[in-house]
């Protein structure tokens, strides 16, 4: 993946261990936003959209799914909101987070805020058909939440 920081201060996406799945992002405040350089509040029941300052190229045949970081998520109550950036996407990337928890959370420029796991799209043909052709070999049928017997 190509990363393009297109602001000071900015933070390529990174994995802390070789191994891991998804690379962090960091906050990293827009020079036209009100407060440049200083932290980001997000109150208790408030949605924020976090810059990170970095635009991405993301292959084709992939997306990029902008995800919690456990650690973020437990600790601070942060958690992402629906975030995906396609492969034709050319944007800044901008991170969706939630505060799901009772106290003002603080982040400070350069925080991990989120991670981001790259994906393979597998693309697929979208065909009409009617109710009585959908699952015709399904044992289950249509049986929702709660329908096998979990409590």
């Amino acid at each position: 993946m190509r990363v393009f920081r297109i602001r000071e201060g900015a933070k390529v996406p990174k994995r802390a261990h070789a191994a891991d799945a998804g690379m962090d992002l960091f906050y990293c405040p827009a020079k036209e936003h009100a407060l440049y350089g200083m932290d980001f509040c997000v109150h208790s029941n408030e949605s924020k959209i976090i810059p990170t300052g970095i635009k991405v190229e993301v292959p084709y045949g992939y997306m990029l799914e902008i995800k919690n970081k456990s650690s973020v998520a437990a600790k601070q109550q942060l958690l992402v909101g629906a975030c995906v950036v396609d492969s034709g996407y050319d944007g800044e990337v901008f991170v969706n987070l939630h505060n799901v928890g009772a106290a003002t959370r603080i982040i400070q420029p350069g925080q991990k805020i989120a991670q981001a796991v790259m994906i393979p799209v597998v693309p697929c043909e979208v065909e009409e058909v009617t109710e009585d052709s959908l699952n015709e070999n399904s044992a289950r049928g249509d049986g929702s939440l709660g329908s096998t017997g979990d409590k």
